[in-house]
């Protein structure tokens, strides 16, 4: 394990959430992630931004170990939540996933109920003693996301009936019912119109604090809107990582500023 290569500081009086050091990433013997390192916090946002095809989504996937499903995939280095090394082999993964949640691109409900969808991660991690504190769970988790007001008088309606925005709700709904500590977003507005989209951002606003959040997007202008903090991939490297604001108006590196002045990508 690689554990000495530290991110450049970039202020924050929270200790990380979760951290990396060294990792690098192989399909085979093509190598998608080299040698990163970054500090994740609880009160902040973190984007990785960056073309396609750089490792941004590859890297994003090592948080909750989802590169695991992947045969030719092999991760090295190491990345921890709090203290525990989430590679470590007493891992439970099936923990992991509920403790360091995960919203993919295209929004993907269970062919279930509304209530059901969001019903099924308590159920399995045996959060709730009976119907009623089900009940508080669900009602709770579409509060956080926005949408109880919506759907509230019709939860045993399919999920996979709702608008793609709404769905889009329903799915991180379904990631905070099992009260995870990371949320994990890979492009969660790409599929989405303009209206959707910003109710999305306005969400990801009202969970900051309450979880580590990172997302991947390939819309500069909304990381500079959602992020505390952003990291620049190109060619599954880590170019630049700070603050959203240096990043957009002053980066150091040569790269990112063609990058975010639209050069190339």
């Amino acid at each position: 394990m690689n554990t000495n290569n530290a991110p450049p500081p970039v202020g924050s009086n929270q200790p990380p959430k979760m951290t990396a050091r060294g990792v690098n990433v192989f399909y085979g013997a093509k190598q998608a992630i080299k040698n990163v390192s970054l500090d994740v916090r609880a009160d902040e946002v973190t984007a990785f931004i960056g073309p396609s095809g750089c490792g941004k989504s590859t890297f994003l996937r090592c948080f909750n170990r989802m590169n695991d499903t992947v045969d030719s995939a092999r991760v090295e280095g190491e990345i921890k939540l709090d203290e525990t090394d989430i590679y470590a082999a007493s891992m439970d993964v099936v923990q992991l996933r509920a403790r360091v949640g995960m919203v993919f691109q295209k929004p993907n409900p269970f062919p279930k109920s509304i209530y059901e969808n969001i019903a099924y991660g308590p159920r399995i991690h045996g959060l709730a003693a009976n119907k009623t504190d089900m009940d508080g769970i669900v009602e709770g988790s579409l509060r956080r996301a926005g949408l109880w007001e919506e759907v509230k008088d019709r939860l045993g309606e399919s999920g996979t009936a709702m608008s793609g925005g709404q769905q889009q709700r329903l799915c991180i709904a379904r990631a905070i019912a099992v009260d995870p500590e990371v949320i994990l977003m890979d492009e969660p507005c790409s599929a989405l119109d303009p209206i959707a989209t910003a109710r999305i951002e306005e969400l990801i606003d009202d969970l900051r604090g309450k979880y580590a959040i990172i997302i991947v997007t390939h819309n500069m202008q909304q990381a500079a809107r959602v992020s505390q903090k952003t990291a620049f991939f190109h060619l599954g490297t880590m170019v630049e990582y700070g603050d959203t604001s240096t990043i957009f108006t002053n980066p150091s590196e040569g790269r990112t500023k063609d990058y975010i002045t639209g050069r190339y990508g």
